[in-house]
């Protein structure tokens, strides 16, 4: 089991690698070339939009299809995605449209490929290493933030934005060749021999049902979406803020997106080497008011205050890390591995539409609020969110089951 982890990991993190760089190397270009909160807002609503609306009914596909095909279809359509903007970029075609059509193509791979990634890991480990897994993916991801950023800083600053689309296509043949020398197993289910829109409305429903059922399941939900909603619009004005508030330039960009690779880095190597002793919902709780404070006190910072900047980046970073690694893993622990596909492609979408309305007004709140009081106010937010969290008693017995769980196993 661990071997085949290894293989998926090791071509996962190229993969990640070369997108983390291709990611930054497009937010450079847009924020040199533009300057723009709006421009930058429709470029991750292109990045999100496509994935939100068919992901619940790509999630019903995930978990009624080969899910290692299903990855290596999602990558290898990037892919040529990718390698027809290039063309178009060589042919002379070169306007910010593109740029937009480009990631949402993406976006609709990666409906397919992250909920298939998520809903195969549970298959290939036993529960009790879920979240030391979900620790170590979440180094992974780091070293890519890490990487990626310094390494499309480079690239953007010796080759042109059609060239440094390139990597991403490297970087998924790469992952297409691991899964190939792997065998994922599949539940057992039902095959889909006809596809029929009534079919796929009771399959979202039975998913949306997995997790209704459970109250505490759906409180955590509703709390990551609020959060989420809040998160996504000082995500896109993270390059401004560098730019416009702190004064900074490219160097400074690459410095940001770098700690806060590090500090997710430190979040999932705790939780790759150590088993905390409080329950994954009391961390997602306290993981809420870490990162919003850290973000609410970024934007009181004067234009001086770079530096301590740094360090809060860092710290959210580390808070993000291991957020996204405990929710990861009450899913899995708490979801059924026949629905898990439409389960996780449920949660994105659900998270990123209402996320889509604060990004539209992302331009307006940056002209008119000004961008280091929206890091106040939603961060702000983002912290109220957590500590409404322990107040609710369904939320926190689903950490008391959880605990235990623990008990029973020890026993």
């Amino acid at each position: 089991m661990e071997k085949k982890i290894i293989i998926i990991w090791s071509g996962q993190f190229v993969s990640l690698l070369s997108s983390s760089a291709v990611n930054f190397a497009v937010i450079i270009w847009l924020s040199l070339e533009t300057g723009s909160a709006e421009v930058l807002a429709y470029a991750a609503i292109a990045g999100l939009l496509p994935q939100a609306v068919i992901g619940p009914f790509a999630g019903v596909f995930i978990d009624r299809w080969d899910r290692k095909r299903t990855m290596i279809f999602a990558d290898g359509f990037i892919s040529l995605c990718t390698i027809g903007m290039v063309l178009l970029f060589y042919a002379g075609y070169f306007e910010l449209l593109y740029i937009y059509v480009l990631l949402g193509l993406r976006s609709v791979g990666s409906a397919f490929h992250m909920p298939a990634m998520q809903a195969s890991v549970p298959l290939l480990a036993p529960e009790s290493q879920l979240l030391r897994i979900a620790g170590i993916n979440q180094i992974i991801q780091s070293i890519s933030n890490i990487a990626g950023p310094a390494l499309g800083a480079f690239a953007i600053g010796l080759l042109d934005i059609s060239h440094v689309l390139l990597l991403d296509v490297a970087g998924a043949l790469v992952a297409i060749i691991s899964l190939l020398f792997i065998h994922i197993p599949n539940p057992v289910q039902e095959v889909l021999t006809k596809v029929s829109i009534r079919q796929v409305s009771v399959d979202i429903w039975i998913g949306i049902k997995a997790v209704t059922k459970n109250k505490g399941l759906s409180y955590l939900f509703l709390f990551s979406i609020l959060a989420t909603f809040c998160i996504m619009p000082v995500a896109v004005l993270f390059p401004l803020l560098t730019l416009q508030h702190f004064g900074g330039g490219k160097y400074e960009m690459s410095l940001i997106e770098v700690v806060w690779g590090i500090g997710m880095l430190v979040g999932g190597g705790l939780l790759g080497v150590f088993k905390p002793g409080i329950s994954k919902v009391t961390l997602i709780n306290c993981m809420h008011i870490v990162l919003g404070l850290s973000l609410a006190i970024s934007g009181a910072l004067p234009a001086a205050g770079f530096i301590l900047f740094t360090f809060l980046t860092g710290i959210g970073g580390v808070a993000a890390s291991i957020y996204n690694a405990s929710f990861t893993t009450v899913i899995q622990q708490k979801i059924d591995p026949t629905m898990m596909g439409r389960v996780f492609s449920m949660f994105y979408s659900i998270a990123i539409l209402p996320s889509v309305i604060g990004l539209l007004s992302t331009g307006f709140i940056a002209d008119n609020i000004g961008i280091g009081r929206t890091f106040l106010i939603l961060g702000s937010a983002i912290v109220l969110i957590g500590l409404i969290s322990f107040a609710i008693p369904s939320l926190m017995a689903l950490g008391r089951e959880e605990e235990k769980s623990k008990a029973m196993t020890i026993t």
